[in-house]
């Protein structure tokens, strides 16, 4: 096709609303069922929504098979989408109908840095920030904008990679070691000792290996729990030795209740305020992140 007519070709026309409306309630609820009656309208309208999505696009978003509706990979990539286009129109008309008064952010934070770090630091927020409430949400370090739309931003460590939509900002050093009990004995080699894995961040001690420069061990014995509150909670104990950022342990480290005698390293990239880049601009994101960049 000449470049011309490339130049004036018209934009696709997006899907009709209500179609989309539809379309976002199933994949949401789980069933046509559940999503007519979120949208209080009777199945069969729901379902006559969808083949109009479906007509729009030229292909299935669906797959249909013994009464059931299920998304295909094209129809989970829009629901995506569509999810978190809504939850920003959502937020948005949230901001302007309360313009003048309080603005809510929901903040992702992953648990052990969400109590240890920030909650004591909320008091300062308000008083910097009159207007923004801060809900902090706990999640797993694992977990993405993507997974969570209902979410505004996120707080995220430096083993977490940021998709192409987000934009991250860098605002405080992400130091990680292995801690203990103060008072229990701290022999010069790791290997001696018992370590504490938390399954939902086993890759820490490896990281903390590669990055400090000391070799990989095979400890004496090891004991796995769920996660890193349950690893931090074992070596307050005095059960072994954890690893863990000194973010989520800077109270226990500044009273003596743990110690880092094998000491910490930083991670290149840092803690790092997250959100999508559609969402960059907004006045409470903007405010949050002007207060962390001004905090450390």
């Amino acid at each position: 096709m000449p470049t011309d007519d490339l130049l004036q070709k018209s934009p696709r026309p997006l899907p009709p609303l209500n179609a989309l409306r539809a379309f976002d309630a199933l994949a949401r609820c789980g069933s046509l069922r559940a999503a007519a009656i979120e949208l209080g309208v009777v199945p069969g309208a729901v379902r006559q929504q969808l083949a109009s999505l479906e007509e729009h696009f030229g292909f299935a978003l669906l797959d249909r098979e013994s009464g059931r509706v299920t998304l295909n990979p094209a129809g989970q990539r829009l629901a995506d989408a569509v999810g978190v286009a809504f939850a920003i129109v959502s937020r948005a008309a949230e901001e302007i109908s309360s313009s003048g008064s309080t603005v809510r952010l929901r903040l992702g934070v992953p648990m052990p840095m969400a109590s240890a770090w920030l909650m004591p630091r909320l008091a300062a927020l308000s008083s910097a920030v009159p207007g923004l409430e801060v809900d902090i949400i706990p999640v797993a370090v694992t977990q993405s904008l993507t997974d969570m739309p209902e979410i505004d931003a996120l707080i995220v460590g430096g083993e977490y990679r940021p998709l192409p939509d987000i934009t991250a900002v860098a605002f405080m050093a992400d130091r990680f070691g292995p801690v203990l009990a103060a008072g229990q004995p701290s022999p010069a080699d790791l290997a001696d000792m018992t370590a504490l894995i938390a399954r939902n961040v086993p890759y820490l001690w490896d990281d903390w290996f590669r990055e400090s420069g000391n070799p990989p061990i095979r400890f004496r014995k090891r004991i796995e729990v769920d996660d890193l509150t349950l690893a931090l909670s074992a070596a307050r104990s005095g059960l072994g030795v954890t690893i863990a950022p000194a973010a989520s342990i800077e109270a226990e480290l500044a009273s003596g209740a743990l110690e880092a005698p094998f000491g910490f390293v930083s991670r290149p990239t840092g803690y790092r305020f997250c959100c999508r880049i559609a969402d960059r601009d907004r006045k409470p994101i903007a405010a949050l992140r002007a207060w962390l960049l001004a905090e450390e």
